[in-house]
């Protein structure tokens, strides 16, 4: 029997997905995204809102990720209930129903010169 380690809040403040990408795709497509870490036995039910400087939040946007599992979510890829826009600054908040682990990251391919970057998200439990 596996326990659930880790928070039902994250938040992540520093999105904005780079416009522009160079290399060969998927794998050398710009993109922000989530991985989520999953260990208790049941699948865990999370909802993230994502919101921009101007106008009001969008979402939320539905993710499950099976229990025992992990999941990378793009947020080039979230499109119901609205697409997130490229090149544009946000921040997502995300909750869960158990508790899950959040890592978000950042790959940039806009030149010559690639950037890959990540870090922890902000657990607000």
């Amino acid at each position: 029997m596996s326990k659930a380690i880790g928070k039902r809040t994250w938040a992540i403040s520093g999105g904005d997905i780079p416009l522009v990408s160079s290399g060969p795709e998927p794998a050398f497509t710009s993109h922000d995204k989530i991985s989520i870490l999953n260990t208790d036995d049941s699948d865990a039910h999370l909802e993230l809102m994502v919101y921009y400087q101007d106008c009001e939040p969008a979402g939320p946007y539905k993710i499950t990720v099976k229990g025992r599992r992990t999941c990378k979510v793009w947020f080039n890829d979230l499109i119901d209930p609205f697409p997130v826009p490229l090149n544009r600054p946000f921040a997502c908040v995300v909750t869960a129903d158990i508790p899950v682990v959040i890592q978000f990251s950042r790959m940039d391919t806009s030149s010559a010169h690639k950037a890959i970057t990540g870090t922890i998200a902000y657990s607000c439990d």
